[in-house]
């Protein structure tokens, strides 16, 4: 990343070591040995230069909020987990894409990704036994229906393996 100054946030994940953080205005020469180019500041001047730079070195760019400075778009995600959700407008919309992300945040809590790591370890065992992959598909979504989420909002796992030996066929 190359910005004239970061957020605290940003300059975490740089002391973390988890991105590579420069701190000063954006050069083309920034751009060298990349494949993909995100240009997500609020100097439109800026961002059209990265995506001139981008275009005439051939890289896919993305410029935040700006679908025709874009060879591509990104979806809002919200991750739960091993569960994401993705909404896009083709970028034709950017703002509605981030509000219905922030609608679906409300939604879908972190018992989502519990929901995941439990269905995936019922579907592991059922495809260890031999249960065909349709009986197995079946007992999922029978969980699902039945009220699984519940039980794993009440925290208690001892009622969670019983709620789904008690729904498992044979």
């Amino acid at each position: 990343m190359v910005a004239p100054e970061a957020c605290d946030e940003l300059g975490g994940l740089a002391e973390a070591g988890r991105v590579e953080l420069t701190l000063r205005p954006y050069e083309p020469r920034d751009l060298r040995g990349a494949f993909v180019a995100v240009a997500a500041t609020d100097d439109e001047a800026v961002n059209a230069r990265v995506f001139e730079d981008a275009q005439a070195a051939g890289l896919l760019v993305n410029v935040a909020d700006r679908p025709a400075l874009c060879t591509f778009t990104l979806p809002a995600v919200v991750r739960r987990g091993a569960l994401t959700l993705g909404v896009a407008t083709d970028g034709r919309c950017p703002g509605l894409s981030r509000e219905i992300r922030a609608d679906l945040e409300g939604l879908f809590g972190e018992e989502y990704g519990r929901l995941v790591e439990v269905l995936a370890d019922v579907r592991a065992r059922r495809d260890e036994a031999g249960v065909p992959t349709g009986e197995v598909q079946k007992t999922l979504t029978r969980l699902y229906r039945e009220g699984i989420l519940e039980v794993i909002r009440e925290g208690d796992e001892s009622r969670l393996a019983a709620f789904i030996e008690a729904r498992l066929p044979g």
